[in-house]
């Protein structure tokens, strides 16, 4: 974990779980600067609301902050979603606890299997050349869940899919809704046939992990 301490915010960066969307240097590069030597954070280079900003865009959550001036701290979402991204990872928006453990805001879990730093994704997905829509197709659905935000949990079974317990938003790249649900289980072996829903087809490969 790098921290960054500025006047007003430190920032803090988990070279663990970026997936390298850019989003930082792009949308604020006086403050993350791209392919430099040494230090590469800038906190003091926008006002504390621009860093902040990009911290919520990181979709990884590799980005995290603490407000230093008595501003806002980063809050859980009022919805709770995964988005389902092209040939990637899901990208879960929602206060999470993975494994037993809190784990932020802002997530980017591995789909493909092949990750080494299970169940993140470490972009193992672009050498593996994974394959799997963004776009998969809408599951009937409750108009509604009677709550939207809260607790999600997210639990890597043995060798199997991930458990997901709370109230969740499945999205797909686009923003379309996919299914709303309280409890479902999503293929994290790569090889469903009902991506990102598990099939079973984990015991047929022997996944492991």
């Amino acid at each position: 974990m790098e921290e960054y301490r500025g006047t007003s915010i430190v920032v803090r960066f988990d070279g663990a779980k970026c997936i390298h969307s850019r989003h930082c240097v792009l949308e604020r590069p006086a403050v993350f600067e791209a392919n430099v030597q040494g230090p590469w954070i800038h906190p003091d280079a926008a006002s504390p609301e621009g860093s902040t900003q990009v911290a919520h865009n990181c979709p990884s959550g590799a980005i995290t902050y603490e407000r230093l001036d008595g501003g806002p701290e980063e809050a859980p979402p009022p919805v709770n979603t995964a988005h389902v991204r092209e040939n990637g990872p899901l990208a879960l928006s929602a206060e999470l606890v993975v494994g037993g453990k809190a784990a932020g805001y802002r997530a980017t879990l591995c789909r493909c299997g092949a990750s080494k730093n299970k169940p993140w994704c470490d972009r193992s997905h672009v050498a593996a050349g994974f394959k799997a829509s963004g776009e998969p197709a809408t599951t009937e659905a409750p108009s509604q869940l009677a709550r939207r935000d809260g607790p999600l949990s997210i639990t890597p079974t043995k060798n199997g899919p991930l458990e997901v317990s709370g109230s969740l938003e499945i999205c797909s790249g686009t923003g379309r809704t996919v299914l709303r649900t309280q409890q479902t289980w999503l293929c994290r072996c790569g090889g469903s046939s009902n991506k990102p829903f598990c099939d079973g087809t984990h015991k047929k490969i022997g996944f492991i992990g």
